[in-house]
C-alpha cells in the first residue's frame, strides 16, 4: 500500500471567546508519572460517505479548546517537576491518500503496513497527532496517536467521543474535569503496601524503539488476532465458574463495575443467593494466560504473572468522576507457578486474577499516592511501566469498556477499529469486536515459534 502525504501541518485550538493564557502549566500527578512515557496509536476505518477533511479539522480545533492539554507540550517547571505546558502550540494534522480501494489495501490485523496510516511515534513533540487517509473507494482511515503521560485510555476515549460531537455540531458534554491537584498525600504518610519493585524500580529501563518497521522485533514477533464469539465466551465463563463456591477459601468483600463474585457459601444473611460468575474479562484473561504459557513451553517450576490495569475512578473513596481527564490507573499482578496454572482447572487462574485485582482498592491507591509523593526523588526510582515483560510474563490492556466505537464524525460508527502495529511480545490487547454483538477481539504478539502451539489450544476449553 502506497500512502501519499498531501499535507502536514500544526493546527491549534479555536476558542469561541478570547483565548486563555498560554503561560500556565499543569503538574503531572503520581499516576501520570508512573505511566508509559510514549505515544500510542489506534486506527479507525469508515465507509463512505464521510465528511470532508475540513469538517473533521474544525471539530478537532473546537475540541482542543476544551481539552487544552493535548495542544500543549510536556516539560519541566522551575522546580524541575514534570508538567504539561498549556501553551496551545497545537497538534499534528496530516492529510494523505491511497490510490486503491481500502478492501484491497488495508490489513485486517496489525502489521507494519499500519505504520503508514498514522504519523511516526518516534521523537514526537506534539502530544496528539491525526492522519486522515482517503482511499479511492471513498473510505476514510483515521490514524490517531496520543502521549500516554497526558491521559489514560478512559480519558482519551472521552476526548475522542467529544471530537465526534464537535464535528456534528453537538454539545461536548460531559465536560472534562481537569483538576490534577486532587491527589494529595496524607500529612502522615502510610506506606501500607510494597510499591518499590511493583510500580517503581531502581533499574533504569532500556528505551523502547518505536520504529518497528523493519526492526528485529518485526522479524521475530507476529501479532495474532483472535476472535472470541459470544457463544465461546459464555461457555468459557461457565467453565471458569464451575467450582467457584468450592474453590474460594475466604470471602471477598468486593464489588465493582468489572467483577462481582458471590460469597463462598452462596449465602447472605441466611438467604441462599444465586452463584454469580466471574467477569468475562477475568475468564478470558485466565484462558489466554494459560494458552500463552502453554505455547511458550516454560518450566513447570517457573513463576509467571500478568500485569492488569485497574481503573481507580471507582476505587478511590470518595469516587473520582468518570470525566476526570488524566491517568488514574494502577496495576494488579496475579502470579502463579506454571505447574499450578496449567494443571489446575481454569477456575484456579480466574480466582488468582480476581483476588489480585480486588486488592488494588482505595487503601492501595492512597498508599501509592503517599509513596510516589515522598519516596521517588530520594530513592531515584523509575516506572516499571516502561520495562517490557519478561519471557514468562504478560501484560494485558483492556479496551472493553471504552467507547471507541462512538467516534462518529457524522457518518456513523467506524466499521473497523484496531491498535496500530506494536510487536512487543507479551503485551496483549482486548477490544470489543466491530460486530457489536458482545464478541471480543484479542491482539496477541507472539514469537513466531510459539504461534502454532498457541493456535492449537486457544479455542480449547
Amino acid at each position: 500500500m502506497k500512502v501519499k502525504i498531501e499535507s502536514s501541518r500544526i493546527i491549534k485550538p479555536c476558542y469561541d471567546g478570547p483565548p486563555p493564557s498560554t503561560t500556565l502549566c499543569i503538574p503531572l500527578t503520581p499516576f501520570d508519572n508512573a505511566n508509559y512515557d510514549g505515544q500510542m496509536a489506534v486506527i479507525y476505518a469508515y465507509h463512505p460517505p464521510t465528511p470532508p477533511n475540513i469538517t473533521i479539522k474544525r471539530g478537532l480545533q473546537k475540541v482542543l479548546s476544551v481539552y487544552r492539554e493535548w495542544a500543549g507540550r510536556l516539560g519541566k517547571n522551575d522546580k524541575g517537576d514534570p508538567v504539561i505546558f498549556l501553551n496551545d502550540k497545537g497538534v499534528r494534522f496530516v492529510e494523505a491518500s491511497v490510490n486503491d480501494p481500502l478492501e484491497e489495501s488495508m490489513p485486517s490485523t496489525p502489521s507494519p503496513v499500519l505504520l503508514t496510516l498514522h504519523p511516526s511515534l518516534k521523537d514526537v513533540e506534539e502530544l496528539v497527532q491525526v492522519q486522515l487517509t482517503r482511499f479511492s473507494c471513498g473510505s476514510l482511515v483515521v490514524g490517531f496517536t496520543a502521549h500516554h503521560l497526558v491521559a489514560d485510555g478512559h480519558a482519551t476515549s472521552n476526548f475522542l467521543v467529544a471530537w465526534g460531537k464537535a464535528c456534528r455540531g453537538l454539545e461536548m458534554a460531559p465536560l472534562p474535569m481537569h483538576d490534577r491537584t486532587i491527589f494529595v498525600p496524607r500529612d502522615l504518610p502510610k506506606f501500607e503496601f510494597q510499591h518499590k519493585g511493583v510500580e517503581y524500580t531502581s533499574k533504569k529501563p532500556i528505551e523502547i524503539d518505536d520504529d518497528f518497521d523493519g526492526s528485529i522485533l518485526a522479524e521475530e514477533v507476529v501479532i495474532h488476532k483472535v476472535h472470541f464469539t459470544t457463544d465461546f465466551l459464555a461457555k468459557l465463563k461457565s467453565r471458569a465458574s464451575l467450582s467457584l463456591n468450592e474453590d474460594i477459601r475466604s470471602p471477598l468483600d468486593f464489588k465493582s463495575d468489572q467483577i462481582i463474585v458471590s460469597s463462598p457459601t452462596g449465602t447472605s444473611n441466611g438467604q441462599t443467593q444465586p452463584n454469580k460468575m466471574y467477569s468475562t474479562f477475568e475468564c478470558l484473561v485466565a484462558h489466554l494466560w494459560r494458552c500463552i504459557t502453554r505455547a511458550r513451553v516454560l518450566s513447570e517450576f517457573e513463576t509467571t504473572q500478568v500485569r492488569i490495569s485497574v481503573n481507580g475512578r471507582m476505587r478511590l473513596n470518595p469516587r473520582i468522576p468518570n470525566n476526570y481527564f488524566g491517568n488514574l490507573v494502577l496495576w494488579a499482578f496475579p502470579k502463579s507457578k506454571v505447574k499450578d496454572l496449567l494443571n489446575e482447572p481454569i477456575s484456579y487462574a480466574t480466582k488468582v486474577i480476581h483476588e489480585a485485582v480486588s486488592k488494588v482498592d482505595d487503601r492501595y491507591f492512597k498508599s501509592f499516592i503517599d509513596f510516589a509523593s515522598y519516596k521517588l526523588k530520594e530513592e531515584y526510582l523509575y516506572p516499571t511501566e516502561n520495562i517490557n515483560p519478561s519471557p514468562a510474563n504478560l501484560e494485558v490492556d483492556s479496551w472493553l469498556r471504552f467507547p471507541f466505537y462512538d467516534l462518529d464524525f457524522g457518518c456513523g460508527s467506524p466499521f473497523m477499529f484496531m491498535p496500530s502495529y506494536f510487536p512487543i511480545e507479551g503485551i496483549m490487547l482486548l477490544s470489543p469486536s466491530f460486530k457489536g454483538d458482545g464478541s471480543i477481539d484479542a491482539f496477541i504478539p507472539l514469537h513466531k515459534d510459539h504461534l502454532e502451539r498457541f493456535k492449537g489450544n486457544c479455542y480449547t476449553l
